[in-house]
């Protein structure tokens, strides 16, 4: 199962650094996610449009949009929002910088 191997989900949905599509599967699409979500600094707060402008990026020429990749985001906990601006609330941290 590929929730069982977060590598060959993501080699399965995410092509060049763009995310092909988004997985149906809760477990996949929660894999990533989280991997998108690391392209936002934790502790630092982004308006609205500088998240979206990362997620125009992500959705480049795939099948999903950049605001449904938002909603999901903020539904599954990866992303909070308040009074218009985002913040990383969730996902895996490498605290020790080791990659």
């Amino acid at each position: 199962m590929a929730t069982d191997r977060p590598a060959a989900t993501l080699r399965a949905f995410v092509a060049g650094g763009r995310l092909v599509r988004l997985p149906a599967r809760r477990g996949r699409r929660r894999v990533v996610l989280e991997h998108v979500v690391r392209s936002f600094e934790p502790g630092r707060r982004f308006a609205e449009k500088e998240v979206d402008a990362v997620l125009r990026a992500w959705c480049e020429g795939g099948a999903t949009d950049y605001v449904s990749l938002r909603r999901h985001l903020v539904d599954e906990g990866l992303l909070s929002r308040e009074d218009g601006l985002y913040w990383r609330s969730g996902g895996w941290v490498d605290v020790l910088g080791g990659g």
